[in-house]
């Protein structure tokens, strides 16, 4: 009687036992879209949009989605947006072999936890039907891209000096 019951307790506790990538990353992520020149409108696939840049969608990890520009004058641009297990991911799947088990894999493997989008964040530059008209600047996100690159620097340089490197 007494192994019986500590086998449901434990059980019960497995089942109570959140995963560990959907609790320390969530089931959802903010995906963020550039669009150039300004007013271009954002659409996705998933029914979100936008009328301003940047435009941030929450968006579930596990779903896979397009994001289309368009703006009078200007060629539409369709980007797809797919999903790729994260190290991040990888890194809360495996705290599962410790805490959540079975259970917890198969939890984080359904909710799409262990999951990012790429590209994040979405870089669309509209390119105007007619170069030669002045009205339709080609679209422009080299000071987005700066800084985009800015920030990846830092976080090597702090991965870096955070592991003993340089």
């Amino acid at each position: 009687m007494q192994g019986n019951l500590s086998v449901g307790a434990v059980l019960a506790l497995c089942l109570l036992l959140p995963a560990c990538a959907s609790v320390t990353r969530g089931t959802t992520e903010t995906v963020k879209i550039y669009a150039s020149p300004e007013g271009a409108h954002i659409a996705t696939s998933i029914g979100l949009t936008c009328s301003t840049s940047p435009c941030l969608v929450e968006v579930s990890r596990k779903k896979e989605f397009t994001v289309t520009v368009t703006k009078e004058g200007y060629e539409s641009q369709t980007v797809h947006v797919s999903t790729v297990v994260a190290p991040g991911g990888v890194a809360g799947m495996a705290g599962n072999v410790l805490v959540g088990g079975v259970i917890g894999m198969g939890v984080d493997a359904v909710s799409g936890a262990t999951l990012d989008h790429i590209p994040n964040p979405v870089l669309v530059e509209l390119v105007p039907r007619n170069p030669e008209d002045p009205e339709t600047p080609k679209g422009d996100l080299s000071s987005v891209r700066d800084k985009i690159a800015e920030k990846q620097r830092e976080q090597e340089d702090a991965a870096m000096r955070k592991s003993g490197g340089v």
